[in-house]
């Protein structure tokens, strides 16, 4: 496995994002990773990784230009607007798309997108566009979009949240699972007991405000169910011939 930044432009800035290659030559599946509301962090570089461990060209993609950040209130002032903004989140996902459908190891009818937070939204407006994806995993991210654009979504869709999430409560799972139901979409929904917002998230890089918590046992089941989806509806090897 090989390990490198790129630079590349989006929302009017220069992004950072960090892709993960695996063992060989050939082209291969590939996953975009989205990350939360701060920002692009070790545990995202960590999960590309890991993707590139069994197999997967992973980009990490980035959301601030490059920077991360800590303060809530800074982090709010930048993401709640572009949670607002279908389209400034559709450039962004499209933008990191390029870079990684770019890659000579990517096979570019072979890809899906995970994300968490700001970045599962990312990953869930590229589905509304209708962009040709093999999946969608999102945590911690049941955002809605516009009426009747989640029937553009043409992949399965998984979802997980903590049941104790206040950010992403019981409406918002109800109006998340009636959207993508309505759409005929092919959903499921993982509702993990006891956990909190960004419950995947350690704790060494995550301040501590209200309704927010890591919970380790339920951060490994999220990844598992991560994996679960990719090796489903894009199943890789670590052939290294391949």
């Amino acid at each position: 496995m090989t390990t490198q930044t790129v630079e590349y432009a989006a929302d009017g800035l220069t992004m950072t994002g960090y892709l993960a290659l695996p063992a060989g030559v050939g082209r291969r599946p590939a996953v975009l990773v989205g990350p939360e509301g701060m920002g692009l962090s070790d545990v995202e570089r960590g999960r590309a990784d890991a993707l590139a461990e069994l197999g997967y060209v992973a980009l990490a993609f980035d959301l601030h230009g490059g920077r991360y950040l800590a303060e809530p209130e800074e982090m709010l002032a930048r993401c709640l607007p572009l949670l607002d903004d279908s389209e400034r989140m559709r450039g962004m996902g499209l933008a990191a798309l390029d870079v990684l459908r770019a890659e000579s190891r990517t096979d570019p009818d072979q890809i899906a997108a995970i994300g968490y937070g700001t970045g599962g939204a990312v990953a869930l407006e590229l589905g509304r566009a209708g962009v040709d994806l093999r999946a969608i995993g999102t945590v911690n991210a049941l955002t809605t979009g516009r009426p009747g654009q989640a029937a553009r979504i043409g992949c399965p869709v998984w979802a997980g949240v903590g049941s104790e999430d206040p950010i992403m409560g019981p409406a918002q799972r109800e109006a998340f699972t009636a959207e993508m139901q309505g759409a005929g979409v092919d959903w499921r929904l993982t509702l993990y007991g006891g956990a909190l917002h960004a419950f995947h998230h350690p704790t060494v890089d995550h301040r501590v405000v209200p309704g927010v918590g890591y919970h380790p046992r339920h951060a490994r089941r999220a990844w598992r169910d991560v994996l679960d989806l990719l090796a489903e509806c894009l199943p890789a090897t670590n052939d290294v011939g391949a």
